[in-house]
């Protein structure tokens, strides 16, 4: 025997067999729980005896609903306002229960159907199941008064609204459409794709116009292609669109569907700009432009664009955006100034840039966030994107956002690769073309490969990056997509610069651009800048490699970033004279924030090096080749750590790590280094010792190699092997 309590409306308890109990509820603990309730009990004074039942959910259905049917009906009404509203908002349903108020809530509160939460000002059901009972029991027009009232009540929540709205429809009213749309848009920059989608299908549904029906469905499509990851259902959505309304492919969001589907799934450029610039150009002669339309299709062209890598492309482009002024849409602005050729940028946009990024911490909307970092992609800005980028692939993992997820890894990649985490980069970019492949991206699947194919040749696995390379070429070269042919130049080459095939690595960077220049709009140039120089300096091309170091000073790449900005100077450096060079390396090596590029960095002290050993400055060469091959060695990059080991070889070295210890800084040296350690920047270092945050960049530049080590990271291990230092 066992005690069971009537949850219904008292704490009153009375013995129940357990056997029986169990039997009749079947091992279900919800109806263990009603079958006592059902047993006896206050509500009829213990008269009733227990009903042999199944146990099953139906049966636990039928009690519930023989509880609500003994309530009041005004406390029936107040339930159904409170599951059509379904946030549990005490607010919400006093707005909408009428003169009443909430005071018919009373009955359904004893009898234990809901708990009403004061301090919260929610209500909260006691199970699902109570919630499906009082629809079940409703009518239509009941349901249709309640969406109704609630409607009225949510006119500042138009996503609400619309849906209320919509539930309480019952023939096509454009009214009612347009809210739900904008209730779509809304529900779109919150980063719900998927809850977009199914709103604006509906309002598609109540579109008495097959016009607007049609274009609803076109943006529905787009979405679906560009964010969701839904190809084959987009393409579905756009062929019904299309069959209901002929006149539809002049429209902005359908030419956008379109163009996206298109270039995606068959890389076919030339069609969709011809879609796209017609469809721009038709919006600019309206007097009532579509500025949402009118951004799809600038962002889609931009793709477009960018993905041929022929300047004549963007033309049409530029025109668009000159002639929209003031009025083109911020985010196609920036991409316009800083992802269509980042060199021209002017330092107010990468400014504005920076300010946007800054921003995305506080975003939800997917569709934003990917704009923002493809606008800072080659303007070095996807650290500053990484946690936005993070949300929009966890969305996608768990069903969301497939779509830009997609672009967001591939994003990832890069910049894990840059950051020198190659194992993560090589995992981000497999995770995104395993995704392309299994929704038909086949276009945005190349981006993944290249970062695949970037990590295998600087990791020495050659055969495997020329295997990605040539098939991205053959897929490229039909299709005019001189972007990923580039891709292919930049792989190729880097992996031929790993092995010290520096004529190979020399044809693969100038087919990318001619030494001496940078083309408009080629973007991979400035990635393969120093792959040039060094390569034409190594093949005694010096005038060439002059001529490009000279280029890039004179394009001022420096201001984009401190990846640039090294590049730059040991450019400068690497064709310079005996007698300038090594104080030029030692001013690249001193730029602030190079730490975070340790590719670049390694690199740059494996030519610093070298010069120095050709300059029998052995023991400067040891500190800076031995920096260079443990770089090199934390990265993977076996044939770039066994170039600079046989240069080390050649100094005299052993391969003992060449480490001046701790007695060998200065005092102000040791004190740089401890507050380094402790993780303060450069500048609040300054600030504590009173000298210049250049001053402090040149202690680190010579205790980095006095320690053996490359990065601000190494600082406190390092301080703390050397006898008498402690770090801090």
């Amino acid at each position: 025997m066992r005690w069971a309590c009537w949850p219904a409306s008292s704490s009153i308890c009375r013995p129940v067999s357990c056997d029986a109990s169990q039997d009749t509820a079947q091992g279900n603990p919800l109806a263990l729980l009603e079958f006592a309730a059902s047993a006896g009990g206050p509500r009829d004074g213990g008269r009733r005896r227990a009903t042999v039942t199944s146990g099953m959910s139906r049966e636990v259905r039928t009690l519930y609903d023989a509880r609500i049917e003994r309530l009041p009906e005004p406390t029936r009404r107040l339930l159904l306002l409170a599951v059509l509203d379904g946030s549990g908002d005490l607010g919400v349903l006093a707005a909408a229960s009428g003169p009443g108020g909430l005071d018919d809530l009373g009955p359904a509160e004893r009898d234990h159907l809901i708990a009403v939460d004061d301090r919260a000002g929610e209500l909260r059901f006691r199970h699902p199941m109570i919630k499906s009972v009082v629809v079940e029991r409703s009518t239509h027009e009941e349901r249709r008064k309640a969406h109704l009232r609630l409607a009225e009540r949510l006119a500042d929540q138009p996503e609400r609204r619309g849906h209320h709205l919509a539930e309480a429809a019952f023939t096509p009213d454009e009214e009612i459409a347009a809210a739900v749309e904008d209730g779509a848009h809304r529900t779109l920059q919150r980063g719900d794709v998927v809850g977009a989608i199914s709103r604006l299908l509906r309002a598609a549904d109540l579109s008495p116009n097959p016009a607007d029906r049609s274009r609803r469905l076109a943006d529905a499509a787009y979405v679906g292609a560009h964010s969701a990851g839904q190809l084959d259902s987009a393409s579905e959505l756009l062929h019904d669109a299309h069959r209901r309304d002929p006149t539809l492919g002049e429209k902005l969001r359908a030419a956008a569907a379109t163009a996206y589907l298109l270039l995606n799934s068959e890389g076919d450029a030339e069609t969709t700009h011809r879609l796209l610039t017609a469809a721009v150009e038709s919006a600019l002669a309206e007097p009532d432009q579509d500025r949402d339309g009118l951004s799809e299709v600038l962002y889609t062209l931009v793709l477009v664009c960018h993905y041929t890598g022929r300047t004549e492309y963007w033309v049409p482009f530029h025109d668009a955006m000159s002639r929209l002024g003031a009025r083109a849409p911020t985010d196609v602005r920036l991409l316009a100034k800083t992802f269509a050729d980042p060199v021209t940028a002017p330092n107010r946009t990468l400014a504005e840039l920076d300010d946007q990024i800054e921003q995305l911490r506080n975003t939800e909307d997917d569709a934003l966030i990917i704009r923002t970092a493809i606008a800072g992609f080659y303007a070095d800005r996807l650290p500053g994107c990484r946690e936005a980028l993070l949300r929009v692939v966890r969305d996608g993992r768990e069903g969301g956002a497939v779509g830009t997820a997609i672009m967001a890894l591939h994003m990832l990649a890069i910049g894990e690769l840059n950051a020198g985490r190659w194992d993560e980069a090589q995992r981000l970019a497999a995770e995104g073309t395993a995704m392309c492949e299994e929704r038909g991206y086949r276009l945005y699947a190349w981006a993944g490969r290249y970062a695949i194919a970037l990590v295998a040749g600087n990791r020495g696995e050659r055969g495997a990056c020329q295997d990605i390379c040539q098939a991205m070429i053959e897929w490229a070269t039909p299709r005019q997509l001189g972007r990923l042919a580039d891709f292919a130049h930049h792989a190729l080459a880097q992996a031929a610069l790993a092995a010290c095939d520096f004529e190979e690595c020399y044809a693969h960077a100038t087919a990318i651009s001619p030494p001496g220049t940078f083309r408009s709009h080629s973007l991979q140039a400035l990635w393969t800048a120093l792959d040039l120089i060094d390569a034409a300096v190594h093949t005694g091309r010096d005038e060439e490699a002059r001529a490009h170091a000279e280029a890039a000073r004179q394009a001022d790449l420096g201001r984009l970033s401190p990846r640039f900005a090294l590049v730059t100077a040991a450019a400068r450096a690497m064709v310079a004279s005996d007698d300038e060079a090594p104080a030029l390396f030692g001013a690249a090596l001193a730029v602030p924030g190079i730490e975070e590029w340790p590719f670049e960095l390694a690199r740059v002290r494996l030519a610093h090096g070298e010069r120095l050993r050709r300059l029998r400055r052995t023991r400067d060469a040891r500190s800076q080749l031995a920096a260079a091959r443990d770089g090199f060695e934390r990265l993977g990059a076996r044939p770039w750590a066994r170039r600079a080991a046989t240069e080390l070889g050649a100094t005299g070295a052993t391969r003992q790590r060449v480490n001046g210890g701790g007695a060998s800084l200065t005092l102000q040296e040791r004190e740089v280094a401890q507050l380094a350690a402790t993780g303060m920047t450069n500048r609040e270092i300054a600030a504590r010792l009173y000298v210049a945050p250049r001053t402090v960049s040149a202690h680190l530049y010579r205790i980095f190699p006095k320690l053996g080590i490359t990065s601000r990271a190494a600082l406190r291990d390092a301080l703390n092997a050397v006898p008498g230092d402690a770090a801090p």
